[in-house]
């Protein structure tokens, strides 16, 4: 049995088959699966998905795209939905994303310290998102140590990651563990001690090989824990099992 730990379904390229979709998910041998929300309608949206489904959950928070809009008001908000829906584990996705330079830091910045606070607040873990702003996200992080979670869509070195794991976080991988080109991807996934990774799709985005191109769903998780399972030269299902346990211990449940 598989576990999505991070899965956009409410996203509009699932509009017209959601329901298909994730009815035909545990025929495929996915049993969990996390929707995080990346603003405040996709994090309501995550939640309304949790709800309807036994075996989806759900996290709420803003993506450093949504920077702008996180304010107590919005914490606030968010706190409600969390303390009235049991089905929400996790404060996320949030974090940092320098990579375009068109939401200023200092915002991000300020967004993901209220967010880190909430967690801590309510004692939940964070799913973090972190790009090209490796610097600034350790270094918040590690003002809110008693918050532990994941860094979802790892693109980092193996060096960064083995810091991480130190700090107490999961570290998840993608369909980029199947990309010819991976090689930072697969030295991490090789440094990261395996009762510290969880697969991941992030669909609709990220399809793995040899799916790439196309609109991924976490029915293509498989293809994660085949890839990993040969680059720790360990069996499919074995994989399968820890990382199904990861993520469990991961959002607790």
């Amino acid at each position: 049995m598989l576990f999505d730990t991070h899965a956009h379904l409410d996203d509009t390229a699932f509009d017209a088959d959601r329901t298909e979709l994730i009815e035909s998910l545990p025929g495929k041998g996915i049993s969990l699966m996390m929707n995080p929300g990346c603003n405040l309608s996709s994090s309501e949206a995550a939640v309304q998905l949790a709800e309807t489904y036994d075996f989806i959950y759900a996290a709420v928070g803003s993506h450093p795209d949504d920077a702008h809009s996180v304010n107590e008001a919005l914490i606030d908000r968010y706190r409600q939905l969390i303390l009235a829906h049991p089905k929400v584990k996790a404060v996320g996705e949030i974090g940092l994303d320098y990579h375009y330079e068109d939401n200023p830091r200092e915002i991000q910045q300020h967004a993901f310290r209220l967010q880190m606070e909430l967690a801590r607040e309510l004692d939940l873990p964070v799913i973090i998102h972190e790009r090209e702003a490796h610097e600034d996200g350790l270094r918040i992080i590690d003002e809110f140590p008693e918050v532990h979670g994941v860094f979802h869509c790892y693109s980092g070195s193996a060096e960064m990651a083995k810091e991480l794991v130190r700090r107490g976080y999961y570290v998840g991988f993608t369909g980029v563990l199947t990309f010819k080109n991976a090689r930072r991807a697969v030295e991490a996934a090789s440094a990261v001690p395996l009762d510290r990774i969880v697969l991941e799709t992030d669909c609709p985005f990220m399809s793995p090989e040899p799916f790439r191109g196309k609109r991924n769903d976490p029915g293509r998780i498989y293809r994660m824990a085949e890839r990993l399972a040969e680059i720790r030269g360990m069996g499919v299902e074995e994989i399968q099992h820890i990382t199904l346990e990861n993520g469990k211990k991961l959002y607790r449940m």
